[in-house]
C-alpha cells in the first residue's frame, strides 16, 4: 500500500508547472467547488494515493466526511467505483489492480443532502455479467459470485527477409554449412487466453491456445494458482524459466515483435512446474519455479529424463517508484513523470537431455546452440561423429533500467556455462562459457501514442 496526502493549495500554486496538469485541473475544479459551498476552505482539500496489486485489496486510511472523487487513475486496470474502489467512513478501498489519486476533503459540508459513503454494491449490482472491456486484460465473458471468465487474444502476421550472398557459412570446424534462409510472409504467433477466478479471486486460472505458425507448433495449456499473500502466490501449469528478464510476464509489451538476439541466445524457455512469486517490500519483487526441463514446447514426456532438477530464480526491485509500468514493459509508453528505476538479477540452471525423437531419428532439444548457431546437440558439434546426450545448463542474467517522460533505456548482461557433457566418444572440451549484454533504448514524446 502507498498513501501520501498533498495540500492542494501548494499544488494549485504550481500552475502549469507542476507533475500532472489534469491532476492540478481535477484538484483546482473540485476546489472550487468546494469554496463554493459555506463551511468548505481550500486548504483542507487533500490529495490521496491509494494502489492496490492485482488480486489484492487495499485500504487507505482518510478522512471522507466530504465525499471522495478519483482524480486520476494510474493503475494496471480501470478503477469501477463500487466495484474496485470506494470508500466508508474509514477510508478508501481500492482492489485488483485498481490504483488512482482520490480528493478528499475532511471538512463535511454544512447544508444540502447528506452524502452516503460509497460501499461495496450488493451482489445483485455488484456483478456485471458481461461486456466489460479492461485494457490489457481484455472482454469479460461472464461473471456471477461462483467465478469470472475473460477473453483476450494476441496475433501477428509479419514478412521475414533473410538474404545471403552464397547461402553458407563456416561453423567452428572450419566446416561449411547450408543456410535454410526465409522469404515468406506467416502468421507468426497467435495466443488466445481464457483467465479468471473460481469460488474465491484469490483462486485464479489461465488456459490459453498458443500456436506459432512458421514452425506448425499448436498447443493448448492450463495454469492455476491461489493468491494467499501480495508477498505469495503459488501456481502450477507452464511458465517461463526465470532466467532473463524477459520471461517475467513483459510479454507483448516490448519494442520489437520478438525478443532481442542476446536474449535468445542466452535464456532459458519455458516448462511445465510449480512456481511461487510475490512483492516481499513495495518495489521488491521476486519469483522461484521448479520444472522439468529448459524447454516443454513441442516434446513429449518420454523424451523427458525423470531428474526434475530444472529451478530458477528472479529477483527485481524497482526503488525510486515501486513500478516499472504494465507488466515490467519495456518502453515508456505510459510517459513517468517522476523517474522510476529497476534493477534485478535472474538464474537458472539444468540438466538438458538430447530428447530423440525415434520416429524421425532427429536430435528435438533445439534450445542450446553454439556461439556459430551449431546446435550442442547435433552429431559433429564438438568433435567429428560424437553425440552429445546430456549437458548441464547455467545461466545468470542482470538487469537494470529506467523510464523518464518518454525516454525508456535499459541494459542486460548475461553468462552462460554448459558443462557435465555425457557423449559417445571422446570430446576435446568439459564446458563452455559464453557471456553478452544488449542494450536497448526508446523514446515516446507523445504519451499513449508515439
Amino acid at each position: 500500500m502507498r498513501r501520501w496526502i498533498r495540500n492542494a493549495t501548494d499544488r494549485s500554486s504550481r500552475g502549469a508547472s507542476g507533475r500532472k496538469g489534469l491532476e492540478v485541473l481535477g484538484l483546482t475544479l473540485m476546489a472550487m467547488a468546494c469554496l463554493s459551498v459555506p463551511g468548505y476552505a481550500q486548504d483542507e482539500l487533500e490529495t490521496v494515493v491509494c494502489v492496490s496489486q492485482d488480486g489484492e485489496r487495499e485500504e487507505c486510511p482518510a478522512d471522507t466526511a466530504g465525499g471522495v472523487v478519483l482524480l486520476e487513475s494510474t493503475g494496471a486496470v480501470a478503477c469501477l467505483l463500487g466495484k474496485s474502489w470506494g470508500y466508508d467512513d474509514a477510508g478508501i478501498w481500492v482492489d485488483d489492480g485498481c490504483g488512482g489519486e482520490f480528493g478528499v476533503t475532511s471538512q463535511a459540508a454544512p447544508a444540502g443532502p447528506e452524502q452516503e459513503p460509497v460501499e461495496e454494491q450488493e451482489e445483485e449490482e455488484e456483478w456485471q455479467t458481461w461486456g466489460t472491456y479492461t485494457p490489457g486484460e481484455g472482454w469479460l465473458v461472464g461473471r456471477t459470485r461462483f467465478g469470472e471468465v475473460n477473453l483476450s487474444a494476441y496475433g501477428l502476421v509479419r514478412y521475414l527477409n533473410q538474404n545471403d550472398d552464397d547461402e553458407v557459412f563456416t561453423d567452428h570446424f572450419g566446416n561449411e554449412r547450408t543456410m535454410d534462409l526465409r522469404n515468406d510472409i506467416f502468421g507468426h504467433r497467435v495466443i488466445i487466453f481464457l483467465n479468471g477466478w473460481l469460488a474465491s479471486e484469490k483462486l485464479r486460472y489461465i488456459f490459453f491456445l498458443w500456436t506459432v505458425s512458421s514452425t506448425d507448433q499448436d498447443a493448448i495449456f492450463a495454469d492455476f494458482g491461489y493468491h494467499f499473500h501480495r508477498a505469495f502466490a503459488l501456481y502450477a501449469g507452464i511458465n517461463g524459466n526465470p532466467g532473463s528478464r524477459s520471461l517475467q510476464g513483459s510479454h507483448p509489451y516490448w519494442l520489437g515483435h520478438d525478443r532481442v538476439l542476446a536474449d535468445e541466445f542466452f535464456r532459458p524457455y519455458f516448462t511445465y512446474g510449480v512456481w511461487a512469486n510475490g512483492e516481499l517490500t513495495p518495489g521488491l519483487w521476486y519469483a522461484a519455479q521448479i520444472g522439468n526441463n529448459s524447454s516443454a514446447l513441442g516434446i513429449t514426456a518420454t523424451q523427458l529424463d525423470d531428474k526434475l532438477d530444472t529451478g530458477g530464480v528472479s529477483m527485481w526491485w524497482m526503488p525510486t517508484t515501486q513500478e516499472f509500468g504494465p507488466r515490467g514493459a519495456y518502453g515508456d509508453w505510459e510517459y513517468h513523470e517522476d523517474l522510476a528505476t529497476r534493477i534485478g538479477f535472474s538464474t537458472t540452471t539444468s540438466t538438458e537431455s538430447r530428447q530423440f525423437d525415434p520416429n524421425t531419428e532427429g536430435t528435438e532439444n533445439t534450445i542450446l546452440k553454439l556461439a556459430d548457431g551449431v546446435n550442442l546437440f547435433e552429431t559433429g558439434s564438438l568433435a567429428p561423429g560424437v553425440t552429445i546426450q546430456e549437458a548441464g545448463y547455467k545461466n545468470l542474467a542482470f538487469d537494470a533500467g529506467i523510464k523518464y517522460k518518454g525516454v525508456f533505456l535499459q541494459a542486460e548482461y548475461y553468462m552462460r556455462w554448459l558443462d557435465d557433457f555425457q557423449a559417445d566418444g571422446p570430446l576435446p572440451v568439459q564446458d563452455l562459457y559464453d557471456h553478452g549484454f544488449y542494450v536497448q533504448a526508446a523514446f515516446f514524446p507523445i504519451p499513449k501514442k508515439l
